[in-house]
C-alpha cells in the first residue's frame, strides 16, 4: 500500500473481538491501521496491552464536543461521532494524505458484478489492497468528491432487482467505509446517524459523498455485539436515530418506515429537495 494512506479502526470496549483487523489480516492488507479510542473507554486498557501503544490512540471526548454540533442537550457522549472527527485532526497531526474510517466488526469484503457486468457476490481473496489503491486513485482524480464508501451488504437485499444490483453505478451516500481526505475537511453532525447527516447536509452546498456499487462490505448484526453503538441504539431507537437528520436536514428528510416483512422506522431523504440541480453552462438561456 502507498505510505500517504492508512486506515482508522474506530473501537470502543471490544478489544477482544477485533474482527475488522483479523478480515484486513486475512486479505493481505500491506498498509498501515490504527485503533481509535476514547478517554472514557473502561477497556483502554486492554486495547494497549494487546496491540500496543503504537496502534492504538486515544482522545478526550469532552474536548471533541466543543469542536461540532451534536444536536441535542442530552450530556450522552456514548457515540461514534466523536471519534469520525477525531480522526481529521489526527490524520493531519501524523501528516497522512488519504485515510480510510472501518468500524471494528466487519467480516468480508467484496466484489458484486463480474468482469461481464452480471450481478455476483465475489469475497475478495488476497487482494485488498489491489482494491483500495483503486479507490484512492479514483477519489484523488475525482476533484470534486469529499468522499467515497463501499456499499453495505444489506444494500443488496433482494439480489439482482435491487437498484445497485442492476447495474454498476454511484450511489449519493457514504457509510462505514468511508475514504476520506486531510484537504477536504468535513464535520459530521449529530450524536447519531451522523454519516447520513454529513452526507445530506454537506450535500446540501453541493459537496458530494458517493458509494461504489461494485464494493461492498460485511459486517456483524449490531444488535447481535455488545459495545460500540448497540447501547444507544437500543437505547434510543431507530426514530430519534433518524429524527437527528431531520434536526439539521429539515428541507429533504422525514421519518417513514421501510422494509417488507418486517416494517420499522427509518429516515427518508428526499433527494429532489437535498442537492443542488446544476446545469452544464450551454443549457443557459440567453433573455
Amino acid at each position: 500500500m502507498r505510505n500517504d494512506f492508512c486506515i482508522y479502526i474506530l473501537s470502543h470496549g471490544r478489544a477482544d473481538r477485533m474482527h475488522t483487523i483479523h478480515t484486513l489480516e486475512r486479505l493481505g492488507y500491506t498498509g498501515n491501521y490504527y485503533i481509535i479510542i476514547d478517554n472514557e473507554d473502561e477497556t483502554a486498557d486492554q486495547y494497549f496491552e494487546k496491540f500496543g501503544e503504537e496502534k492504538v490512540y486515544q482522545f478526550d471526548k469532552r474536548k471533541m464536543i466543543k469542536t461540532f454540533d451534536v444536536g441535542d442537550n442530552f450530556n450522552n457522549r456514548n457515540a461514534v461521532v466523536f471519534a469520525r472527527n477525531y480522526c481529521f485532526q489526527l490524520a493531519k497531526k501524523m501528516k497522512i494524505k488519504y485515510f480510510m474510517q472501518l468500524d471494528d466488526d466487519y467480516t468480508n469484503f467484496g466484489l458484486r458484478f463480474t468482469k461481464d457486468g452480471l450481478f455476483k457476490h465475489i469475497h475478495l481473496n488476497k487482494s485488498l489492497d489491489e482494491i483500495l489503491t483503486a479507490m484512492i486513485d479514483y477519489f484523488d482524480k475525482c476533484k470534486n468528491i469529499t468522499c467515497l464508501a463501499m456499499a453495505q451488504d444489506g444494500d443488496f437485499i433482494g439480489g439482482a432487482g435491487n437498484v445497485l444490483g442492476k447495474n454498476i453505478t454511484m450511489k449519493r451516500k457514504a457509510m462505514n467505509t468511508m475514504l476520506c481526505a486531510t484537504n477536504k475537511p468535513f464535520n459530521f453532525l449529530g450524536l447519531i446517524n451522523e454519516d447520513v447527516t454529513a452526507y445530506v447536509k454537506h450535500g446540501l452546498i453541493g459537496k458530494l459523498f458517493f458509494t461504489i456499487s461494485n464494493l461492498s462490505v460485511g459486517q456483524i448484526q449490531t444488535q447481535l455485539n455488545s459495545g460500540g453503538l448497540t447501547d444507544i441504539y437500543l437505547d434510543k431507537g431507530t426514530y430519534v436515530k433518524s429524527f437527528y437528520t431531520i434536526m439539521f436536514c429539515p428541507s429533504c428528510v422525514k421519518i417513514a418506515k421501510m422494509g417488507v416483512a418486517e416494517r420499522r422506522i427509518h429516515h427518508k431523504i428526499l433527494w429532489k429537495y437535498a442537492v443542488p440541480k446544476i446545469l452544464r453552462e450551454e443549457h443557459k438561456k440567453i433573455f
